[in-house]
């Protein structure tokens, strides 16, 4: 099946520190580059043409990159009991952004976290 896509990127710094394992300095709270990237899919326009309304989405993802900004994972809610890994913190952002996406004829929705130029970890949900 064809279809469109619609990606956007942002890049932000933050800290975290590994817990239940011994992973060296990566147990220590340390900073990375972190740069998302999210990518929505659909087989649908609306009737403007667009897959989505970019600058809700952007909105959305704004404010996803404003509550890490500078931040310490370890310390937020969604991180309590669970390593703030690459994995989960592209789960997290991907739930709370589909969460908000409710109502649109999206087909996909996968968000790629970077946390330097050669480490990445994406989580992608499938909505129909």
């Amino acid at each position: 099946m064809p279809m469109y896509s619609l990606s956007l990127e942002r890049s932000f710094s933050a800290q975290h520190f590994l817990i239940g394992g011994d992973w060296g300095a990566e147990n220590q709270p340390h900073a990375h580059p972190y740069r998302i990237e999210l990518r929505l899919e659909g087989s649908t326009l609306d009737p403007n043409g667009y897959l989505v309304d970019l600058v809700e989405v952007e909105r959305l993802l704004d404010e996803q990159v404003h509550h890490v900004r500078d931040r310490t994972l370890n310390d937020l809610p969604a991180f309590a009991g669970i390593n703030p890994s690459l994995e989960h913190f592209a789960r997290i952002v991907g739930q709370d952004l589909v969460a908000s996406l409710k109502g649109t004829h999206l087909a996909s929705v996968e968000v790629r976290i970077w946390e330097s130029e050669a480490a990445s970890a994406s989580y992608r949900m499938d909505l129909q």
